[in-house]
């Protein structure tokens, strides 16, 4: 056999890329990664073999290619599903129909000598994933961007399941979708020797259905258990202004700027009680948010010299929210008057706002004091004053209502210092250490009013203190050539104290009314080390293997009870992977992961309805890729999800812990046609089997995608 090339070897490098990809997109959940990287990949060096007449047309040269700077590529794809269509299209992001369209576009074109015009997009009907950005850029001039970017989230609406009985509840189409997307428009000059000046302008949103984890509850199971599905019904939008001027003065680049944001938030939660029940009912909750939040900031940056780099920065925000809803009960969605069903639970005519107003100043420096060693100390300083007023009507008509309005005031001022050491005196060894210290302490006035009644429905006055600390070590070591070692460990404690001067609510045992003003103080600490080695025995092969430990401790001080630990998480997390080329034509990859995650409180040990959250899981995938010729290249990819712990407490509430398991195959086929046109066909197999779900959310899917690129 022939001998590789260098050129051939090089394009055998951006399969492997390739590859590498692929195995990242599906590991993290998505389906299928993008069909090529921005940049156009260089083909294999044509077979030795004389070409025809006609063939002398389409014969290539890999060096041709470089000087392809355009380029779009049309796809077409399908998802079929066997079983639960709404839990597929959330673990694989996709629709459960047919999608096509062009999945990339790009142009460009030189403006003069420097100047730059681009082009891109993307538009996949019936996957909702559309977009485009158009950019035209010269660096001693300015620059001009303007775009727009809309793509889809789909999410499984089911609730939960209740082994006992087998009750499942699917009062409406679980397969619900949620469109975020953004329009933009930004520009500025960037004239030599003169200040730069930028502004922009850009409208985000957010619009559609979106599954919840406040499920409604249901008797028909034995007792009461909340395991029938809720829903959120999302229309928010962001507008965003902001103007930007910076300038170097000597050694020190200086910079000021504005940003004005409005936002309304107009969002329904939809829950129903007890389905199928005499006491069935359907809940609306609205919520409404409307704010305007105003910020002006200004930086510099200062370089005394190769070993000194001063930064400073303060920024001053304005935040005003107005807020409005209402919470009501009825024999449908929404409902009007008559269709009113009488609850304790309601209310209505919410009406308020806050104003919050931030200082903030950062101070950070680095020094050289000699070539080894960097010291990089920084302070924030934080104040915040927020004042908040409310009014609502409860319960809700048909009953009648009492008016109750309540007033806040908050002040707050934090203090955090952070340092870090960085060493590399010693040969082949790199040392750092990093400290971070946080102060602060506030104080909090609360006030509620049965305004009906004209009386005093809560008073509290609360002082805080707030401590935190963070100290971290590590080191890398290079003992030889391919080998590396790598350690790091970090103690982190915080502190909340509460001295509650005023509070109206008993705290007595019997009292079913103590929250906020019950907790005295709060304690976490976390201690968490890891390991990591990387060894390179063979110059085409790479292993990697990590372990990471973590716990944490939450300690809780109740009023008039002994402080005891609330709660306890561990984590272990062992990690591998394995790199291998053993001929220049096949790439091998495959990682395992195995994670093992608790959190245990007292709680599950007195409640047998609470259980102890258990969240231990496999991850694994293996990746092959093999160029076939020098036109062709093969790629297949096996990924593996199981989670087994599931513990059926069905008598005592509802089993929570998650029971799972998941397999995936992919396999594609990528074929230049010509040095213009090369297609390509992938097919992909996943299965899923939800024992928490009690199998309703089980399904097989079935995707094909194929796509079609042209460069020019």
């Amino acid at each position: 056999m022939k001998k590789p090339t260098r050129r051939t070897i090089r394009h055998h490098g951006y399969t492997r890329l390739g590859l590498a990809l692929l195995c990242g997109c599906v590991a993290s959940g998505t389906a299928w990664p993008a069909e090529e990287p921005s940049e156009p990949a260089e083909p294999a060096e044509p077979a030795e073999e004389p070409a025809t007449d006609t063939e002398a047309s389409d014969a290539f040269d890999p060096l041709e290619e470089l000087d392809y700077r355009n380029w779009f590529t049309v796809s077409a794809g399908g998802l079929f599903t066997h079983g639960n269509q709404a839990a597929a299209q959330q673990r694989l992001q996709r629709p459960g129909e047919a999608f096509g369209g062009v999945d990339e576009f790009h142009f460009e074109q030189d403006i003069g000598r420097q100047g730059l015009f681009t082009a891109d997009g993307r538009g996949l009907f019936d996957h909702h994933d559309y977009s485009i950005k158009l950019e035209l850029v010269h660096p001693d001039i300015g620059f001009l961007r303007a775009g727009y970017r809309e793509y889809r989230t789909w999410y499984d609406g089911h609730g939960g399941f209740f082994p006992l009985t087998g009750a499942w509840y699917s009062p409406y189409d679980q397969e619900f979708s949620l469109d975020r997307g953004a329009v933009w428009f930004e520009g500025g000059l960037t004239l030599p020797k003169v200040p730069r000046v930028s502004f922009g302008y850009r409208h985000e949103f957010r619009d559609g259905l979106k599954d919840s984890t406040s499920w409604g509850l249901s008797t028909q199971a034995g007792a009461a258990r909340g395991i029938v599905p809720s829903f959120l019904d999302l229309d928010e939008d962001r507008h965003i202004f902001t103007g930007d001027v910076k300038h170097r003065i000597g050694k020190t680049d200086l910079g000021v700027g504005l940003r004005y944001e409005n936002s309304s938030i107009d969002n329904g939660r939809y829950l129903r009680q007890n389905p199928g029940e005499p006491s069935d009912a359907r809940v609306t909750q609205r919520e409404t948010i409307d704010t305007d939040l105003f910020n002006v900031h200004a930086s510099s940056e200062t370089r005394f010299n190769d070993k000194t780099l001063l930064t400073l920065g303060y920024a001053f925000t304005d935040l005003d929210t107005d807020l409005g809803g209402y919470r009501v009960y009825g024999t449908g969605y929404d409902p009007d008057l008559a269709q009113r069903l009488p609850n304790a639970n309601t209310f209505e005519q919410l009406s308020g706002g806050s104003q919050l107003r931030q200082h903030l100043i950062n101070l950070n420096l680095m020094w050289l004091p000699w070539t080894p060693l960097a010291v990089i100390p920084s302070v924030r300083i934080e104040k915040q004053d927020l004042e908040g007023l409310s009014q609502v009507s409860l319960p809700a008509a048909p009953f009648t209502p009492f008016l109750y309005d309540a007033f806040n005031e908050r002040g707050l001022l934090r203090v955090s210092e952070n340092l870090e050491v960085r060493y590399t005196g010693v040969t082949n060894v790199v040392l750092y250490t990093r400290g971070h210290w946080l102060q602060g302490s506030g104080d909090l006035e609360e006030t509620s009013n049965n305004a009906s009644l004209r009386s005093n429905a809560l008073r509290r006055s609360t002082d805080d203190r707030q401590f935190a600390q963070k100290y971290s070590a590590g080191a890398r070591w290079y003992p030889v050539r391919r080998l590396n070692f790598a350690s790091e460990y970090y103690h982190k404690l915080r502190e909340n104290d509460f001295e509650h001067r005023l509070d109206t609510t008993a705290n007595v045992p019997a009292s079913l009314n103590r929250y906020p003003a019950f907790l005295q103080a709060h304690e976490y600490t976390t201690d968490d080390v890891n390991f990591r080695v990387s060894w390179r025995p063979l110059s085409a092969l790479s292993l990697v293997a990590r372990y990471d430990f973590q716990r944490s401790t939450i300690d809780t001080q109740p009023d008039q009870l002994a402080q005891l630990q609330s709660a306890e998480l561990t984590s272990h997390i062992l990690s591998g992977s394995a790199s291998w080329i053993p001929w220049s034509r096949l790439y091998l990859q495959g990682t395992v992961n195995y994670v093992m995650d608790q959190t245990d409180t007292p709680v599950d040990e007195i409640l047998a309805a609470v259980q102890r959250s258990e969240n231990d899981y496999w991850t694994a995938t293996a990746t092959a890729g093999f160029v076939l010729d020098n036109r062709t290249d093969l790629e297949a990819q096996y990924f593996y999800y199981r989670a087994d712990n599931y513990a059926d407490n069905s008598a005592f509430g509802v089993p929570y812990n998650a029971s799972l398991e998941e397999h995936g195959i992919t396999a594609g086929i990528t074929r230049r046609m010509t040095k213009h046109m090369r297609l390509s066909l992938r097919y992909g197999f996943f299965t899923s089997a939800d024992t928490t779900a009690g199998g309703y959310r089980d399904y097989d899917a079935h995707m094909v995608y194929s796509s079609m690129q042209y460069r020019f």
